[in-house]
């Protein structure tokens, strides 16, 4: 039979597996709470992706578990297993590459989404972080609120774009890094999954071997 230390590091990383589905739900839909910022940052496509991948990951737990409760000698639970572990990690990839290349271009993109905002969203920006307009006082800046109150004031004021492009990195930059973070967790337990398999059929082949010269053994 499988060796315990063998067997152990299998339910560790299985067990890994379960929460790593279980944070990507949670976060699905803590996260589609209101926040001014983090709104800007995280659609609800994304939540929506998050959720996916979580619900992909829990289903791979599931098979897991009946693989490893399978007679010693039936190794396609572990092998169902693997095959589900190969498309999270093709899913793994392309959600982390696509936030990490978010990343590499926010300035622009981020200029995007100001403009399409509600001058009332801009004006609660502009409190919050103490600025006018998105590059500066003079780019789609709203005259308004406390800071932006006065017109002069506002056109010679410093943009957005340093402090909104900060607070989205650091969101940005902790979601891809946690995603391909998932990914080491789904390629470690399919490595682990394929040593099970093979020492499953290393006992059984030793098994048969064993009835064929009547339990006798090779000494």
């Amino acid at each position: 039979m499988p060796s315990r230390t063998l067997t152990a590091v299998w339910a560790g990383l299985d067990f890994a597996l379960l929460t790593a589905g279980a944070i990507l739900i949670a976060f699905s839909f803590i996260w589609r709470a209101p926040d001014l910022v983090r709104d800007l940052v995280i659609s609800k496509m994304d939540l929506s992706a998050g959720l996916i991948l979580g619900i992909m990951l829990e289903i791979s737990f599931v098979v897991s578990l009946f693989g490893i409760t399978q007679r010693k000698s039936l190794t396609s639970g572990l092998k169902a297993l693997n095959w589900t572990l190969v498309v999270n990690s093709v899913a793994i990839i392309t959600i982390g590459s696509i936030v990490w290349f978010y990343t590499l271009t926010e300035r622009a993109d981020f200029s995007v989404v100001w403009n399409a905002q509600a001058t009332t969203v801009q004006t609660q920006l502009q409190d919050m972080f103490k600025c006018c307009g998105y590059f500066n006082g003079t780019d789609h800046a709203v005259v308004g609120g406390t800071f932006c109150g006065d017109a002069t004031f506002a056109a010679n004021s410093t943009g957005c774009v340093g402090p909104l492009t900060a607070s989205a990195d650091y969101t940005l930059n902790n979601i891809f890094t946690t995603i391909y973070g998932f990914e080491a967790i789904t390629l470690a337990l399919f490595l682990s999954s394929l040593c099970l398999i093979n020492k499953r059929l290393e006992d059984e082949r030793f098994r048969r071997i064993d009835e064929k010269r009547g339990h006798r053994g090779f000494v």
